[in-house]
């Protein structure tokens, strides 16, 4: 396979993970940056996603999303303020992707941000259905769909 069609198979995989939790996907690929840092970031916005302390911050927030997915009070994924948040994630994510593995910045936005739509309302679907069929809490699936995003997101992340 072509290192540009691996790379904007990532995108989108990283896309999806964010469009099952927003904060994960950055949190992931700023982790792996801050063990294995490119040089392709140093010069660009997207470098302090190489810096320790952010990756430490962006981790903090994943966890609290991680949290906060289970509260009764928490929005649906698909209201604007939740669904913006994802897509802008899977965006991020895959421009970094994208310039990290010396492919266009552009394309890696729109195609992480893209997947971020459309995996957040694919889950948001599947987790309602799960919910009903199997009689299973929602808590309890919200874990499974945890455990997806993260084990997932860092294998796609690690490439």
């Amino acid at each position: 396979m072509k290192k540009r069609t691996k790379t904007y198979f990532r995108i989108m995989g990283m896309g999806a993970v964010a469009g099952m939790r927003a904060a994960a996907a950055p949190a992931l690929l700023s982790h792996l940056l801050v063990k294995s840092p490119t040089g392709q970031l140093n010069f660009s916005p997207l470098h302090y996603l190489q810096v320790p302390k952010v990756a430490q911050g962006l981790k903090i927030a994943a966890g609290a999303e991680l949290l906060g997915d289970k509260m009764p009070f928490t929005p649906n994924r698909i209201e604007p303020a939740q669904l913006g948040a994802r897509v802008l994630s899977g965006a991020l994510a895959g421009a970094t992707l994208a310039m990290a593995n010396k492919q266009s910045q552009a394309v890696g936005f729109l195609l992480g941000g893209l997947a971020a739509a459309a995996a957040t309302y694919v889950f948001f679907t599947v987790r309602q259905k799960l919910v009903q069929t199997t009689g299973w809490p929602d808590t309890t699936i919200a874990v499974l769909e945890d455990t997806l995003a993260l084990a997932g997101g860092y294998q796609i992340a690690k490439g």
